[in-house]
């Protein structure tokens, strides 16, 4: 199955893992940009992006050596309820960044907050978790 039959296949936490992919790569480009201006908030975008690497990408897990303990951590998100808690708790951080200085992380901010809501949508919807196969998951052929 290709990726854009996985688009199609209207699985919401498919969408939310290419939506935190997206949210990845904004904290951590949009972390140097606003550095200067944003120092702690910068480097909390690091951060959550270096956890959501490991959350959304399988093959991170496969590849890098880590502790039982950490492991054991990235597997209580393989629930659309807690991802999406998780989701929203750190973009709430980033808008808290916003309120107190106006920068360019809340784009960021916003792409964690649709990932939220299309976890909680796939949690809502009784959609079991499923994340890409491009990305190392199992896609959408073993989900029922």
């Amino acid at each position: 199955m290709g990726l854009f039959s996985e688009f199609t296949s209207r699985n919401f936490s498919l969408y939310a893992q290419w939506l935190g992919i997206i949210s990845i790569c904004l904290l951590i480009a949009l972390g140097i940009v606003g550095f200067l201006s944003h120092v702690a908030f910068s480097i909390v975008g690091w951060v959550i992006a270096l956890i959501l690497i490991f959350i959304e990408i399988p093959l991170c897990i496969r590849w890098c050596p880590t502790s039982p303990k950490f492991d054991s951590f990235i597997t209580y998100f393989e629930n659309c309820y807690f991802r999406a808690i998780l989701y929203l708790c750190f973009a709430i951080v980033m808008f808290l960044s916003n309120i107190l200085n106006t920068g360019p992380l809340i784009a960021a901010a916003v792409t964690l907050l649709f990932a939220a809501i299309c976890y909680g949508i796939a949690a809502l919807k009784g959609q079991s978790f499923a994340s890409s196969r491009l990305l190392g998951g199992t896609g959408v052929d073993n989900v029922v």
